[in-house]
């Protein structure tokens, strides 16, 4: 089986094939072995999405104990972005719009969880219609609701709360924000 030459990347085919033409060969091991000694850090895409209402879309995973926003972790080879659309569409069936990055957060390792870079997306406002026909469309999930951030803090992370904090004011100011464990920096 081959695989797919284009990578699960949010630039259209001819873009990036034409990207990958100019960047050149692949870079050749030099010191073999080192490419397997530097640590790999993981990578998330979730949306920021919101009703009319200003309150933000949050899943309730089966796999752990806090709210989420939909989106995921990014697979080999998938950028940030084409995971949080991939992610969005799995866990709530419907294509929302991706838009603008609004946050780029680091992680520290925690438990098992190495180390990470969280992006958050502008998912855009629904409207009451779309708001009220949103369902879970992945196992994963037992439910979704809208919450004001406030309302949501005592069931996300800290760290969660100050990156949709930011997202919030990125969203606002037409700006992404850096961050490190949810402070921006």
């Amino acid at each position: 089986m081959e695989s797919d030459p284009t990578p699960n990347a949010c630039l259209d085919t001819g873009t990036f094939a034409a990207a990958v033409e100019l960047e050149g060969p692949p870079e050749v091991e030099f010191d073999p072995g080192i490419a397997g000694r530097i640590p790999a850090k993981g990578s998330a895409g979730g949306a920021l999405i919101r009703d009319a209402q200003g309150r933000i879309l949050f899943v309730t995973p089966r796999y752990k104990p806090v709210l989420d926003i939909p989106g995921g972790m990014a697979d080999a080879d998938e950028s940030p972005k084409a995971a949080c659309r991939r992610e969005v569409i799995e866990e709530i069936g419907q294509g929302i719009h991706i838009g603008a990055l609004l946050v780029v957060d680091w992680l520290p390792r925690s438990g098992a969880w190495r180390d990470s870079h969280q992006f958050v997306f502008d998912g855009g406002f629904l409207t009451a219609e779309q708001a009220a026909t949103l369902r879970t469309h992945d196992e994963e999930l037992t439910g979704l609701k809208f919450l004001l951030l406030t309302e949501a803090q005592p069931f996300i992370y800290p760290s969660l709360y100050r990156r949709l904090g930011l997202a919030v004011k990125a969203a606002e100011a037409g700006h992404a924000i850096y961050a490190e464990f949810g402070h921006a920096l």
